[in-house]
This record gives structure tokens, C-alpha cells and sequence, in this order.
């Protein structure tokens, strides 16, 4: 239970970034089919990415005899600074809803679910039920955000990116001191 909850958690914070956005991509309004494709494009990159990074880590892992817990919680708290970087910046995305476009976004929200992935051996034994949480959390977060953007792009935007730094904090202090 301890592992799916801390799992769901890194779901929800790795999803904040990818809400933020869609709540943005969503004020253009796309069509339903595009929200679709958008979605599950992302949902399938936070599953791909996590896969890509687990394997990586647990090379590195091995190979330089780190700690996957104190790996993890730098990784947690590099994309929690990392992603207050990025709130400070006030950008306005350009919208391609090409395959490609689509393609670039959801590779650019989920890099870091790759980082993640790096420190996975630290979460669960169970990597694939744990990146399948991240594939849903992802694919719900981002059609969700697509839906709400034309009515709240202003008012939650910012918020729930606030609210992922803090979730990614507190689980990157909690993985690097336990």
C-alpha cells in the first residue's frame, strides 16, 4: 500500500507540469479528437520514459554502487527546483497539434518522468504497475487540463504547478533521508 501510494504521489506531481500546460494548449480550443490523441500520447511517453530511465538507473545503479534512494530524492528535488525555474518564467507556448506537435509535447512533459524513472528501483519492486499509475495519472491529468483550459488557464495554471514543487520536494527530502 506504502508503494502505490508513493507511487500515485510521483504520479501526480510528475503530472502537474504536463496539467499546467494542457490548461493552456486547452484555452486554443482543440477539438475532443485532438484531446484525445494529446492524452494518450502523453500517457504513453509517462509510461516509455520511466522504462527507458528505470533501465539506465539500474546500470548506474550498479555499476557505481549508489544508493536508489538518495538517487531518487536528488532526482525528486532537482525537477522540484527545476520546475520552480520554470514557473518563474512567464512564456506563451506556440500550438502545433501535429503528430509531431503533439509528439515534442509530450516528450517535453515527461522527461521528468525519464528522471524518475532513473530512481524507480527506489519506489517499487513493482516498476510496470507503478509506471502503468504514471501512464493513467498523465493521460488523466493532461485531458483534464485540455478540458478545464478554456475556463481557468489564469486562475489554476500556476497553482498546480506550485503544488507539484511541493509534492516533489517533500518526496525527494523523504527518499534522500530515509
Amino acid at each position: 500500500m506504502v508503494e502505490f501510494f508513493s507511487s500515485f504521489l510521483i504520479a501526480v506531481a510528475l503530472s502537474m507540469d504536463t496539467f499546467s500546460l494542457s490548461l493552456g494548449v486547452g484555452t486554443y480550443n482543440i477539438n475532443k479528437k485532438n484531446c484525445i490523441q494529446l492524452s494518450l500520447i502523453v500517457g504513453i511517453m509517462h509510461f516509455i520514459m520511466p522504462s527507458i530511465g528505470s533501465f539506465l538507473g539500474n546500470s548506474m545503479v550498479s555499476f557505481f554502487s549508489l544508493n536508489a534512494n538518495k538517487l531518487l530524492g536528488g532526482i525528486l528535488i532537482f525537477l522540484a527546483i527545476n520546475l520552480l525555474i520554470n514557473l518563474q518564467k512567464d512564456e506563451e507556448i506556440a500550438i502545433d497539434l501535429s503528430f509531431l506537435g503533439m509528439f515534442l509535447f509530450a516528450f517535453g512533459v515527461s522527461i521528468d518522468a525519464f528522471s524518475t524513472g532513473l530512481g524507480l528501483e527506489a519506489i517499487t519492486h513493482n516498476k510496470i504497475f507503478t509506471m502503468i499509475i504514471f501512464s493513467i495519472t498523465s493521460f488523466s491529468f493532461t485531458f483534464v487540463g485540455l478540458l478545464i483550459g478554456k475556463f481557468a488557464k489564469e486562475l489554476v495554471g500556476k497553482k498546480a504547478s506550485y503544488f507539484g514543487f511541493l509534492l516533489l520536494i517533500c518526496l525527494g527530502l523523504y527518499h534522500f533521508f530515509i
